[in-house]
């Protein structure tokens, strides 16, 4: 692999807050214990895991790990960042930049791809260490064990998904049989090389029996439960369906993402509107399924999620880049969509460095007449939502995710998985298999909870289900990162023309091919995994 990965027990990070600036943030991690000390119990077990769900938010926590591309934190609003789907309006203190004008994904010496690689590798090898210690020992599998076993497989299935989406051609869109995929990886002895690069049908087919083999143990487990916010960062057998969805519709399976999905979403119900539109920052919303529950000594601060797609975090890259929502698919919501509140089309365009030249001040702003509307505007978004007054507005800027703390540098949860999606993954795998009735009713199910006025009659064909369901995806999943496998899984490429994006800003990524004919949508191995691993050479890059 990149480098020699050790089992770190993550049971507490410590960072040091004095001093603590968007420059500079000192993280000093637990000691890395001894493999036998960690395998030794079942309780050490747990130990290990409890490291992977820091890991999955926690700023650089193992040996290699970047604080700039700190686990979901980074890697989720990348998937939306990517498409053009989650819009930056300027380009603030440039993070992100690189990503959004597609120079850096597609570079194998960034620290986006080696990162996510790395990162990913990391999971599962530590889960390896778990599975292989069990298998060796004969362990007798009772409760306990058993939900640490669905829990290490699911993310070991999880961890090839991620990776085998990224780096690899999509499934329904190549060749899967002779594709390369990625390494599959058990062992967790050195000389920890990897391995030669699996086939992604390959891939598919261990994530698939992975999967299976941790809900298997996750059905001879105690519950999770699905109560409090500490306890959804541990995944459980609705994850474990959830994750079994999302490798399923990616493979064009159907019959299995619909099912899976209904399994997922059982016991955690849709949102009303007061959840819906009260800033997606705890995993005690009902929907969540699994989310990390940030604790405040192991936050990221200015690598955290809410710092790269909050407008209400106090950060440079969110007073000077509030993030917008494409204009013409907001335009197509209906007033009877309560969704509609969480984007303001009409703010007024207050950032002199706005990438669309409008900003500033009323003059440069179509939207605003005279220097008093324009203040007025601006003073009533800042004290509705908590901003200071050194934030920027933009018109179409969202304010879907916004801090429990307005105005801090407090850390949120980050949400992984809700039910809502499940719901729109068996749509979308009914419509696909011509199942319309059954389409339809997850549709009609999310559709009627957001839309007093959403009408499922109008979608009576595979092709209206499918605009309808895409459509759904991008206005309920927006900013959950998302759109990058969803482009894939489509072959849709990007024109952010009309979108609300700047040219001048997005550069290669305002237009882009489609991913059946367009390799740069593939992540760029790591040069140092090629560099460190002997069965990876130049021959192998994507």
């Amino acid at each position: 692999m990149l480098q020699r990965i050790k089992i770190v027990v993550l049971s507490l990070v410590m960072i040091s807050t004095l001093g603590c600036s968007e420059d500079f943030l000192e993280t000093k991690p637990t000691d890395a214990i001894s493999a036998a000390d960690a395998l030794s119990s079942v309780a050490n077990m747990r130990l290990i895991l409890n490291g992977l769900h820091r890991q999955m938010y926690a700023q650089s926590p193992i040996p290699g790990g970047s604080a700039s591309r700190a686990g979901e934190h980074y890697f989720i609003p990348l998937g939306d960042v990517l498409t053009g789907d989650l819009i930056h309006s300027a380009p603030a203190n440039g993070w992100m930049t690189s990503e959004l004008q597609w120079n850096s994904h597609n570079v194998s010496t960034s620290l986006t791809s080696e990162q996510l690689w790395y990162q990913r590798y990391h999971f599962i090898t530590s889960v390896n260490s778990i599975i292989n210690q069990v298998q060796e020992d004969g362990l007798a599998i009772d409760e306990n064990l058993s939900d640490v076993l669905g829990q290490s497989y699911a993310y070991r299935a999880w961890s090839y998904y991620r990776l085998v989406t990224a780096y690899a051609k999509g499934y329904i869109i190549g060749d899967p049989a002779t594709d390369p995929g990625v390494p599959l990886l058990f062992a967790t002895e050195p000389p920890f090389t990897s391995e030669a690069r699996s086939t992604v049908a390959e891939v598919y087919a261990q994530m698939e029996k992975d999967i299976d083999q941790a809900i298997t143990y996750f059905e001879g487990a105690d519950p999770r439960g699905n109560g409090s916010a500490k306890i959804k960062s541990q995944l459980n057998i609705n994850a474990a369906y959830g994750i079994k969805a999302r490798i399923a519709l990616s493979k064009g399976d159907w019959a299995t993402a619909a099912s899976a999905a209904a399994l997922a979403r059982n016991g955690y119900p849709l949102m009303n509107e007061a959840d819906w539109l009260s800033g997606f920052n705890t995993n005690e919303l009902p929907e969540v399924i699994w989310g990390g529950n940030v604790i405040s000594t192991e936050t990221t601060f200015f690598r955290s999620y809410f710092y790269l797609i909050s407008p209400t975090f106090n950060g440079s890259q969110n007073r000077g880049n509030p993030k917008l929502v494409n204009k013409e698919m907001y335009d197509m919501l209906p007033d009877t969509d309560y969704r509609t509140k969480a984007f303001l089309p009409d703010a007024p365009n207050t950032n002199s460095s706005a990438s669309n030249d409008q900003g500033g001040s009323f003059e440069s702003d179509p939207n605003y007449d005279t220097e008093e509307e324009f203040e007025a505007a601006f003073d009533a978004i800042i004290s509705k939502y908590g901003m200071t007054p050194q934030h920027n507005t933009h018109p179409y800027m969202h304010v879907k995710f916004l801090n429990k703390n307005p105005g801090t540098i407090d850390p949120d949860d980050v949400i992984y998985m809700r039910s809502a999606e499940m719901y729109l993954i068996e749509a979308e795998a009914k419509a696909m298999s011509n199942d319309i009735t059954g389409a339809k009713a997850a549709l009609d199910a999310l559709g009627s909870a957001r839309d007093s006025a959403f009408d499922i009659d109008q979608y009576n064909t595979q092709a209206e289900l499918m605009e309808q369901i895409k459509f759904q995806r991008y206005i309920e999943l927006y900013g959950e990162g998302f759109s990058y496998t969803d482009h894939i899984r489509w072959d849709e490429g990007i024109d952010l023309t009309n979108s609300g994006a700047a040219a001048v800003l997005y550069q290669d990524g305002f237009i882009q091919d489609k991913p059946s004919v367009n390799d740069d949508w593939i992540f760029k191995i790591p040069q140092a995994e090629i560099d460190a691993n002997p069965n990876i050479n130049e021959a192998d890059q994507n």
